[in-house]
């Protein structure tokens, strides 16, 4: 409260401060003398107070201090420095700061005389305040009316092409950049890579970042952050790590994208390694670099050292309770996350759209539909946050799951909107589970109109043909498959051991150690079958014999992965394994054996949720 008063005291005598230097300005045409003529005294005026006045316009830009800015405004004009085009681009920049665009452009627009800075003040302000496409039209204004321009104005204009991805327009810019040798300007250099690597354009990004002689923090930090958003993980590490080793120092930027590098690849080694660069840096208490850090953690199998982040932080934030709750989510704890959606509120922050998104995928999880039933109605009725699209498709997904397909295709029927494609992707997945073929053939009609060429929906009504044991339908679909030349994606697992990821295919053959890996795998099958391990044939949909499903469930791509962590990994530590589709039922039974006869804790993290497999058992509860 003091330091509220303190603040409030501070405004109150600078607003007196500068009432008493605009009331000077006025008093010089009231002081009882003879009266020189009027442009004199405007002369003077000017001359005496012009500094006083671009500081305090200064002052209103640091600030963003509107109010200010337009009394100041109103004594320029009144001592008739209007027309002063450095007075001009001073008020430009101020309202401009303080997110007055339209007063930045009517200012401009009253200029009788425009310097560089003019044109660039004007475009960097449209460009800072949302208004790319006029940005871009005042550049052709500028170029039109044949005025010079600088790096400053490119890098500006490029800025505007990148928040649009305009790639058409970027082109055109890099060749006058080059035309007029400002492509190797380290500004106009970072500005082009930086709108490449948003078009989804990184070899281009890589190119100039390549061709550049110099290269700043932001330089790096925007290539680093380009390879994240076009997720090639592993080369933002690299670069991350070639940025560390030059000596550059890290800013927060460069920091938050190398953590969403290592969640994308879920590599929680170097995750922890950037985690100690955080530190050490001072970034430690930005809030949105730390709820990056608590997704990382989540997304990397250890929601332990997720929470400890999150329970060190002083200062919370919707942001920062949405990843946690999130991260919660994502690794089926129900509980924690409705013990945590209550103590949010409980702190004084209200729940957003995103928060119930997160409780009501939790209850997907585990299947509590009546829990999932009283979120979605509270969300209404309490909150006043109106359902979207993924809310509904987490309450198709949670009827669906719990054999319920009547109830949630009757969802999808009276929604406010038109079903989307992952809601009757997840209800033509749960047809499969509950055997449901008449409404899942009705599901994958819909997904054909919606996404035809995505493969993945054509092999699920093929694999719920198989199950009826209607050959003569797989192989219809198979041939559709073949003629279309739609690929599907195939299986992938991959996991982490001292600081190398290691990536298998189902049958795969070109590992370094893949002789010695299905050696002990066959060792590993043998000791699991005394346990009573027996192989789910069913789950293999192929139209072959048993002997080839045996062979063929034997080499399964998290298997490969599992055996390798076995054969490198401590015998104290957790076997971290990611995949880029859905553990198979019998791969998720031999986790549960393999979890129990060697004594480790086997974490699975598949498109859907995390599976923590210990002492024989798996945290879904036969759930997913």
């Amino acid at each position: 409260m003091k330091t509220l008063r303190r603040n409030e005291e501070g405004i109150y005598n600078t607003a007196q401060n500068y009432h008493r230097k605009f009331s000077a300005i006025t008093r010089v045409a009231r002081a009882d003398r003879p009266r020189p003529p009027e442009c004199l005294v405007l002369v003077r005026a000017r001359d005496t107070y012009t500094p006083l006045l671009h500081q305090i316009l200064q002052s209103c830009a640091r600030t963003g201090a509107p109010m200010e800015g337009m009394a100041c405004h109103g004594q320029i004009i009144r001592v008739g420095l209007q027309a002063d085009t450095l007075t001009s681009n001073m008020l430009i920049n101020m309202y401009s700061k303080c997110s007055l665009v339209d007063c930045a452009g009517k200012v401009f627009d009253e200029m009788p005389e425009r310097s560089l800075v003019s044109w660039n003040t004007m475009i960097g302000s449209l460009t800072q305040n949302g208004e790319e496409q006029k940005a871009l039209g005042l550049f052709l204004q500028m170029r039109r009316e044949g005025n010079h321009f600088s790096e400053f104005t490119v890098s500006s204009v490029l800025c505007a092409c990148a928040a649009k991805c305009a790639v058409f327009e970027c082109k055109q810019l890099h060749t006058l950049a080059v035309k007029l040798a400002m492509n190797l300007n380290v500004y106009v250099g970072t500005a082009l890579l930086d709108v490449y690597a948003k078009s989804g354009l990184i070899k281009d990004a890589s190119s100039v970042f390549a061709s550049l002689p110099e290269r700043s923090e932001v330089t790096w930090s925007s290539m680093v952050a380009g390879y994240v958003q076009n997720e090639l993980y592993e080369e933002a590490l690299m670069f991350f790590h070639r940025a560390k080793m030059m000596g550059l120092k890290q800013n927060q930027f460069t920091i938050s994208s190398a953590i969403c590098a290592c969640a994308g690849l879920a590599a929680l080694i170097e995750g922890k390694q950037v985690h100690a660069v955080l530190c050490k840096t001072g970034f430690g208490l930005n809030i949105f670099i730390v709820s990056s850090l608590i997704d990382m953690y989540a997304k990397c199998g250890s929601i332990k050292d997720a929470y400890h982040v999150f329970r060190g932080m002083d200062e919370t934030n919707t942001v920062l309770w949405n990843t946690m709750i999130s991260g919660f989510a994502r690794h089926a704890c129900s509980l924690e996350v409705m013990i945590l959606f209550e103590k949010m509120q409980q702190m004084g922050t209200f729940p957003s759209e995103v928060t119930y998104v997160s409780v009501l995928t939790a209850c997907s999880h585990m299947g509590l539909v009546e829990s999932g039933r009283k979120y979605f109605n509270l969300m209404i009725t309490e909150h006043n946050v109106s359902p979207n699209f993924v809310h509904y498709s987490c309450m198709v997904d949670l009827f669906g799951r719990s054999g319920l397909l009547l109830e949630a295709y009757n969802l999808i029927e009276e929604m406010p909107f038109d079903a989307t494609a992952s809601m009757w992707g997840s209800l033509l997945a749960s047809c499969r589970i509950h055997g449901k073929l008449h409404l899942a053939e009705v599901a994958a009609k819909h997904l054909s109109e919606i996404e035809p060429n995505n493969a993945g929906n054509h092999i699920l009504l093929s694999n719920i043909y198989a199950a009826n044991k209607k050959w003569d339908e797989v192989a219809r679909i198979r041939k559709l498959l073949k003629e279309s030349e739609l690929k599907k994606e195939r299986g992938k697992s991959w996991i982490e051991i001292k600081d190398k990821v290691h990536s298998f295919m189902v049958g795969e053959r070109k590992h370094a150690r893949i002789a010695e890996i299905y050696s002990k795998l066959d060792c590993l099958i043998v000791e699991l079958k005394i346990m009573g391990y027996k192989a789910e044939t069913e789950h293999d949909l192929h139209y072959v014999g048993e002997n080839r499903k045996h062979e063929l469930l034997r080499h399964h791509s998290e298997k490969l992965a599992l055996t390798l962590g076995l054969m490198c990994l401590p015998s104290n530590a957790s076997i971290r394994i990611m995949k880029n589709l859905r553990i198979c039922g019998d791969c998720h039974s031999f986790m549960k054996f393999a979890s129990s006869c060697t004594g480790r804790e086997i974490i699975v993290r598949d498109t859907n949720r995390f599976h923590h497999f210990k002492n024989g058992c798996c945290s879904c509860r036969e759930f997913w």
